[in-house]
């Protein structure tokens, strides 16, 4: 009988065995654990990085409206045409897919983005120098890093065509050399290789320039939307975007345009985060309050299976729309205002043939500064600038010009109703002196016969301040400037905001002071508003707004509010505090006034007797020479007693500032008649303005 083992197994094996895999099990647990729990997010993150994209979300750009809540520019939905090499699967050729896509848009008769400056046909030539500077950037960046044909330390500024093609680099041989990089096929034709090759530039720039996706068509139509979905084009993706969209003809200048941003842009710290090819303001209010405007993009996540197919989606960042921006315009006085002086200006061009006659107008509201209508003529249209911008380039009469800020001009005898002030609060002069105006005023002591001619060349007699401002008299007012000599006259000129700009934001020019040249005194003849002195009819305005308010030189704005885009909150507000005091006692502004008054009901009654409210005004007529006929220059203020508003009117060789007086006269009609023509039904949760 065989001998059993009866040796017991040794416990301690089975503890150690036991432990090992308790310690094992820790082990895997704990590693579950921490990636579930501590590393879960970043795991998932990668997880979902392999099977996603993500692209931007572009933010509607902020509305603007006028002042009572009209809109003047918002947003409508629009359609664009996309060229998306991630939707291509494994074994497409991308090639042929853009060249089917390329050769629909020819037969729909559309054209596509493409800005590779060289020419379409052959014998190929660059045309760099002809592009913007943006343009030129993305070029030099796809030279320099995708095809490494040109140094990294060329700058942008110094890419012409000139310099590629002595450094060997001529159009046809970046052609060639494209068209083997990008395997196009050596039997297609130089039109369509040349055609695909543009695609595929715009698709090469975006990965070097951190430009915002190329958008191949934009605002296309149904019928298109239509072909493409039916057609499986592949690559071809339609996305919603949002398009400016003008809610009236008038504006223009102060509205401002948008665009692609340019060299100047990208260098500005405020777009430091925005792509390259961001659309922001170029002018306006679209440039002024970009900041307001822009909004925030927003970014999302696509998913996708094997195939390509979009399997879900979701939003890491919500766009945040841009804020509504309200101006002090007001649409229907802008209107009012635009329409006088487009038909003044047409009645004189029919009558003399001066087509390249300009005008402009401003109102601004007394004691707060704020600009209630500003407008220049010839104007043009917002909604079709892009396409007729060539021609308007072009335009003898500078359409784009806003002359009402940027238009430079002699005041003439407008500006006697300030020399009349300084020469009062100075005491250069009183109420109740009189001075005889013989017709022809000479400088004391000048043997040279130096002199300035009154327009009426009789003389007025005798005149006080307040006569000579109605009768606009030379003579007494170059005895006031030899008086108080110039720099006395170029303090109150600046006091008044006159050769400085007005600090309106979409931007002017700052005029020009009188000043005396070498030897000489120009004062006589700066005081009624000759000696080489220049400015805006904006200016002119707000100096006469100044001037009736009592002395209260508030800053020319255009800003009313800037509201959060749910209307939910205030952001901003214009400042209508007075930047300085000008000291005028209440006896000089009613004889000044009353001189301006004087005007109204006398040599310019035939107008102002259809003037809704009693008015004071002055005209002015700015000298330009020989042969030339003078400008126009006309200012006012209205109603007489508690002015609210102030009016500039300029006319180039409109001659007499009396000829302006009925184009004045029907802007403050407009103004005191609006009643409630103008208020809007405001929605729930607006705010008012």
């Amino acid at each position: 009988m065989p001998e059993h083992d009866n040796k017991q197994t040794d416990p301690k094996r089975l503890y150690f065995l036991g432990g090992f895999l308790v310690a094992v099990l820790s082990i895997y647990i704990g590693v579950l654990f921490n990636t579930q729990y501590y590393e879960g997010d970043r795991y998932l993150e990668q997880s979902v990085r392999t099977i996603t994209k993500t692209e931007t979300i572009q933010a509607s750009r902020g509305v603007i409206t006028d002042r009572n809540g009209r809109e003047l520019v918002s947003n409508r939905q629009t359609y664009n045409l996309t060229f998306d090499t991630g939707l291509l699967k494994k074994g497409d050729d991308k090639n042929a897919a853009i060249l089917r896509l390329i050769q629909l848009l020819r037969e729909q008769g559309l054209t596509w983005e493409d800005h590779l400056p060289v020419s379409k046909a052959a014998p190929y030539a660059y045309t760099v120098d002809e592009v913007s500077s943006t343009s030129r950037s993305w070029f030099n960046s796809f030279l320099q890093k995708k095809m490494e044909l040109v140094s990294t330390d060329l700058k942008d500024a110094d890419l012409t065509g000139e310099m590629l093609n002595t450094a060997g680099l001529s159009a046809n041989l970046l052609i060639k050399t494209m068209r083997e990089t990008y395997e196009i096929p050596s039997a297609w034709s130089d039109a369509d290789a040349r055609d695909v090759l543009g695609v595929l530039y715009e698709l090469s720039v975006r990965d070097v320039s951190f430009a915002s996706a190329y958008i191949m068509v934009s605002d296309i139509d149904a019928s298109l939307i239509s072909i493409l979905n039916d057609g499986n084009y592949l690559g071809a993706k339609v996305v919603s975007a949002a398009a400016r969209q003008y809610l009236t003809p008038y504006a223009a200048h102060v509205l401002g345009i948008v665009g692609a941003m340019n060299a100047q842009d990208q260098e500005n710290p405020a777009y430091q985060d925005y792509p390259r090819d961001a659309i922001v303001g170029h002018s306006g209010a679209e440039w002024a309050f970009e900041e307001y405007l822009h909004g925030k993009n927003g970014t999302r996540v696509l998913s996708t299976n094997s195939e390509g197919k979009i399997t879900g989606e979701y939003y890491k960042t919500e766009p945040q729309p841009g804020s509504t921006v309200e101006l002090t315009l007001d649409l229907s006085l802008q209107a009012a205002t635009e329409d006088a002086l487009a038909a003044a200006v047409t009645k004189m061009n029919a009558e003399d043939h001066d087509q390249t006659r300009g005008a402009a107008a401003a109102v601004v509201q007394v004691g707060s500064g704020e600009v209630l209508a500003l407008a220049s003529y010839p104007t043009f249209q917002l909604e079709t600038y892009s396409q007729n911008v060539n021609a308007l380039n072009q335009d003898p009469g500078s359409p784009q010009l806003n002359r009402a800020t940027m238009g430079t001009y002699p005041p003439g005898s407008t500006l006697k109703p300030l020399t009349a002030v300084a020469a009062l609060e100075t005491g250069a002069t009183t109420l109740t002196e009189k001075i005889r105006d013989t017709g022809v005023w000479y400088y004391p002591g000048d043997t040279s016969g130096s002199y300035a001619r009154c327009w009426y060349h009789p003389g007025h007699g005798l005149q006080n301040i307040t006569q000579a401002i109605t009768n606009s008299c030379n003579y007494f007012f170059a005895e006031m400037g030899y008086r108080m000599k110039m720099d006395t006259l170029r303090e109150y000129l600046s006091a008044f905001g006159l050769g400085k700009s007005t600090g309106i934001e979409i931007g002017d020019r700052a005029g020009t002071l009188p000043e005396n040249a070498a030897g000489q005194d120009q004062a006589p003849w700066a005081a009624f508003g000759q000696a080489n002195q220049l400015y805006t009819p904006l200016q002119l305005a707000n100096y006469i707004a100044t001037l009736v308010s009592g002395g209260e030189h508030c800053q020319a704005h255009l800003l009313k509010a800037v509201k959060s885009y749910d209307g939910g909150s205030v952001l901003a507000v214009g400042s209508t505090k007075a930047e300085n005091m000008v000291e005028i006692s209440p006896s000089t502004l009613n004889a000044v006034k009353t001189g301006m008054k004087g005007l109204t009901t006398g040599s310019l009654s035939a107008y102002f007797k259809n003037c809704v409210v009693d008015a004071g005004a002055k005209t002015g007529t700015a000298q330009l020479g020989k042969n030339i006929t003078n400008n126009g220059v006309f200012v006012c203020f209205a109603p007489y007693d508690d002015p609210e508003i102030a009016v500039a009117v300029v006319i180039e060789h409109g001659n007499t500032g009396s000829a302006l007086a009925s184009t004045a006269v029907e802007i403050i009609n407009a103004y005191f008649t609006a009643g409630d023509a103008g208020a809007v039904i405001l929605g729930e949760n607006q705010l008012l303005p």
